[in-house]
């Protein structure tokens, strides 16, 4: 079972409003394994939402369409879906009394506008609204042929009320359609290497017409590997979903930091809780950045005292003792700067390990030897016989933001690989 998901409004096309209505949607009709062919987003315009919806008709088995249900000249929803079902708008008595009662309550008479908000295609069932004051509309398209059935949900487009009437009215019809079919979904996040480097590794589990189907996006530096099986029933849709899982995790071993809707804080912050460690940093790029994200997780104060931002070279000598002489010969930017800064933080703090970043994050300030994007990052655990640092050197690509978000979240993936006891893999 298809079906697509059309949002009508000005607000939406110009880019005034997020349309958070699709993304909700899509989740609660693939629980019920109805995968989702198409977003669409049109004006209020109704020659638009017409042929948006002859168009959708067409491709799929059911269509929900919110928005353009309000009181207003501008919303032309249900006019644009008399028209596409051939059929004359009509009130519908037990709305229009519901719209009157609904005033009354409110001490004020029904304005004479909110009339065609009772009004539906004849033919079609009115969805009763709780929320608000636009009934909802189920309609069912049949082409002229009779080659072309399909379901049509029509409902507000203000979050609140199109939820509770999906929830309530429209979803038991969906998955009466759908027949007990499910799609589960998992999600595995990965930080380090680039999209291509992972599917690389993923190998034949990526294969185009798969089932479960794997693919990989990218947000914020990390990749993350989407898992999708689409099965009749719940159970053989869970077996195949754990085993492409594990077939993924097998790939990519530890690359793989969190599933669904953990992200790479949350898991370093266990670890650290786990292992009873105190973490500080050092930063001098990021501007302190990594200690938002390690104060991010609720309970943090278990594993982070503080931290050190010492941007100026000047700081990083008074507060954290880095050599003078070592920032002259090898720049601030270097190996050598950032274990200084790791291992002065680490004494001062008084911590388990210590985190150090120093680069160029620009758009100014890069030479050739080094360039904007270049990062020095290290890494300090306190031992007996005294601290133990590594340092790495990485080149990030994009704008300011981004290289300070990549340095920052580079640092907890060195941070998450100390703690399991192994070294980076890359």
């Amino acid at each position: 079972m298809r079906a697509i998901i059309l949002s009508i409004g000005d607000e939406l096309t110009l880019g005034q409003a997020v349309d958070t209505n699709s993304a909700w949607l899509s989740a609660q009709l693939a629980s019920v394994g109805c995968a989702v062919a198409a977003h669409v987003t049109v004006p209020d315009d109704q020659p638009a939402i017409e042929q948006a919806m002859e168009e959708a008709v067409g491709r799929c088995d059911v269509l929900i369409v919110t928005g353009g249900m309000g009181p207003t000249e501008d919303d032309l929803t249900r006019q644009a879906l008399a028209s596409v079902l051939r059929e004359p708008l009509e009130p519908n008595e037990t709305w229009l009394a519901e719209l009157e009662k609904f005033f009354q309550a409110r001490g004020r008479p029904m304005p004479s506008a909110n009339r065609i908000q009772a009004m539906i295609p004849r033919g079609a069932t009115m969805i009763f609204n709780t929320c608000g004051t636009a009934a909802g509309i189920d309609a069912s398209y049949i082409s002229g042929d009779q080659k072309t059935v399909c379901r049509v949900f029509v409902m507000p487009g203000v979050p609140k009320e199109m939820r509770a009437m999906f929830t309530r009215d429209v979803m038991p019809h969906v998955k009466q359609m759908g027949g007990g079919a499910v799609i589960l979904s998992r999600t595995l996040h990965t930080f380090g290497l680039g999209e291509s480097a992972v599917a690389e590794k993923l190998g034949p589990q990526m294969m185009r017409g798969r089932n479960p189907s794997v693919g990989t996006t990218i947000s914020g530096g990390a990749v993350s590997v989407r898992i999708n099986a689409s099965f009749p029933s719940m159970s053989e849709a869970s077996d195949r979903l754990r085993e492409t899982e594990s077939a993924c995790r097998a790939a990519l071993g530890d690359l793989v930091y969190g599933t669904d809707e953990e992200t790479l804080p949350e898991v370093v912050a266990k670890l650290l809780l786990e292992k009873k460690f105190v973490v500080t940093t050092a930063e001098s790029c990021t501007g302190g950045l990594l200690a938002k994200y390690l104060t991010d997780v609720s309970g943090s104060s278990a594993y982070f005292k503080t931290g050190f931002i010492t941007y100026a070279n000047e700081a990083k000598t008074e507060l954290l003792g880095v050599d003078p002489g070592h920032i002259k010969g090898h720049g601030a930017v270097s190996g050598a700067v950032a274990r200084e800064m790791a291992v002065g933080a680490l004494r001062r703090a008084g911590a388990d390990v210590a985190l150090a970043i120093t680069g160029i994050a620009g758009p100014t300030g890069g030479t050739p030897e080094k360039p904007v994007g270049m990062v020095c990052i290290a890494r300090a655990t306190a031992r007996p016989q005294g601290p133990e640092a590594q340092a790495r050197t990485f080149n990030f690509p994009g704008d300011r933001e981004m290289i300070r978000d990549r340095s920052a979240k580079m640092a907890l993936t060195m941070l998450r690989y100390r703690l399991m006891g192994k070294d980076l893999p890359f």
